[in-house]
């Protein structure tokens, strides 16, 4: 395709000229369309990245100067998020985070999670359930996997019982789209834990994420912060209730002091810390941070949903039939255009053809996902491929 993402201008100042900025900052093809499997880095953090490798093969101290990264990514993360800097660890995946609660829960307990959930919040959920440590209750089981029903308050109170000590949910269905209802799910799991995977909604979502009483966040999709990173928020009364059953060595008061001896666990979401993180990948989340406070998340949401918008009326106008919410409310940036014509497969071929990136996601529907560098020209050329769905 022609053109790229800077190609986009906007007349004005102020916010206008911070989001041009924005926009401006990342280089992938305009034909790419694919943010909820890959968010293509800025050139800010590709940067910070080769500036921080090059300070590592200058032989610099480590903790001094190369970790010193990390807590600029923390600080970032808690303003962002509303959590506290204390209650906020790095990460380098969600599912990192996800195995910390599964296996941190005290007291065991049941954990209510929903069939149809990205792997990522099964399985961390299910291994703990083989150590001993909970129970795992599926909602949505027996739901085809293609069509699964919209995680709401309503359907979390018809499976809740008395033995749930915990609800996961996923903020934006990987599926679908959808988009969750935090605060009325909040009220409906009452005093039990909330435990959300943010990936698919932080940062181009404006959630109240200090709803759920754990919040797990990895960079590599929306925030464009490159692979192996992310963090954990944690509230306190979540801190309360986890063991730091997967601790390790950098999770501990005094870790540096090598005596040989079990020492205490560290204050606040650190005691859940294995090791070390990569300042690499520290760097890229707090330069992807930083990047995104340059504009804010509800400039981001607005633009992403004047693109989705976009994209939703013209697959319309063709007669393709849309297996995403419609209500702006209900979703996020993932638009699911589903076959009932040629097959998707047939058309997914085509749109990489043509310079298109997007995910085959079903035998019968393509997941296409879009930022706020999409432009008009990629979402009509992509519309006018999807077309053959119909």
């Amino acid at each position: 395709m022609s053109g790229t993402p800077s190609d986009l201008r906007l007349d004005g100042t102020g916010a206008q000229r911070a989001l041009n900025e924005y926009l401006g900052r990342f280089r992938e093809d305009a034909g790419y369309l694919n943010f909820a499997s890959y968010g293509p880095p800025s050139r800010q953090v590709v940067g910070e990245a080769h500036r921080l490798m090059e300070l590592a093969a200058s032989g610099a101290d480590s903790t001094t100067q190369l970790h010193s990264v990390d807590q600029r990514a923390i600080a970032a993360a808690s303003r962002l998020s509303g959590f506290p800097e204390g209650s906020i660890d790095l990460l380098p995946s969600t599912s990192h985070g996800l195995f910390q609660l599964a296996f941190g829960l005290a007291g065991g307990g049941e954990v209510l999670v929903a069939a149809t959930e990205f792997p990522a919040n099964l399985y961390p959920w299910w291994r703990a359930q083989e150590a001993g440590r909970i129970t795992v209750r599926l909602m949505g089981a027996g739901f085809p996997a293609c069509d699964p029903p919209p995680v709401t308050p309503e359907l979390i109170r018809a499976h809740l019982t008395e033995a749930i000590t915990a609800v996961a949910v996923s903020a934006v269905d990987f599926r679908t789209g959808f988009r969750v209802d935090l605060p009325g799910i909040r009220e409906a799991v009452g005093d039990r834990l909330l435990i959300v995977d943010g990936i698919q909604g932080f940062g181009v979502s404006d959630l109240p994420w200090t709803a759920a009483d754990a919040v797990v966040v990895g960079g590599q999709k929306w925030l464009r912060a490159g692979w192996g990173c992310g963090f954990l928020a944690l509230s306190d009364r979540t801190l309360d209730r986890l063991d730091n059953t997967l601790g390790g060595w950098t999770g501990v008061q005094s870790p540096t002091h090598y005596d040989g001896l079990e020492h205490p666990p560290a204050d606040g979401a650190r005691r859940f810390s294995v090791t070390n993180g990569s300042p690499f990948a520290s760097g890229g989340l707090a330069s992807g941070l930083e990047l995104l406070e340059t504009v804010g998340v509800p400039a981001l949401e607005e633009r992403i949903a004047g693109r989705t918008t976009r994209l939703l009326e013209s697959l319309q106008g063709f007669g393709v039939a849309v297996g995403s919410p419609l209500e702006p409310s209900r979703r996020a940036g993932i638009v699911v255009a589903k076959s009932t014509g040629a097959p998707a497969k047939h058309v997914h071929t085509q749109l990489a053809e043509a310079g298109i990136t997007t995910t085959l996601h079903a035998p019968d529907r393509i997941r296409v996902s879009l930022h706020a560098t999409t432009t008009d020209a990629a979402i009509d050329e992509a519309s006018s491929i999807l077309k053959g769905l119909s």
